[in-house]
């Protein structure tokens, strides 16, 4: 793994607290689930991002590396 994707994956956050535990983006209740349902239902980054001004586009990035983390088995639990 690069430096890069590590400092990617530090913007998942995973905290009890907040959304019962589910990965979420810098802390704020935003899931990573979510991200990837409005993708695949067809909206854009752009329009996420518009939609939600706090987040940022190497959010998209951090969630892609979360993704990949996770279909290889490796355990990517952030906090």
């Amino acid at each position: 793994m690069s430096v890069l994707h590590d400092s990617l994956l530090e913007r998942i956050t995973i905290d009890p607290e907040v959304r019962f535990g589910k990965p979420c983006i810098r802390g704020h209740r935003i899931a990573v689930q979510e991200i990837f349902e409005w993708l695949s239902g067809g909206a854009s980054q752009q329009q996420i991002l518009n939609d939600y001004p706090q987040l940022e586009p190497e959010d998209f990035l951090a969630v892609y590396a979360y993704a990949a983390e996770l279909t290889a088995g490796r355990k990517a639990s952030r906090r």
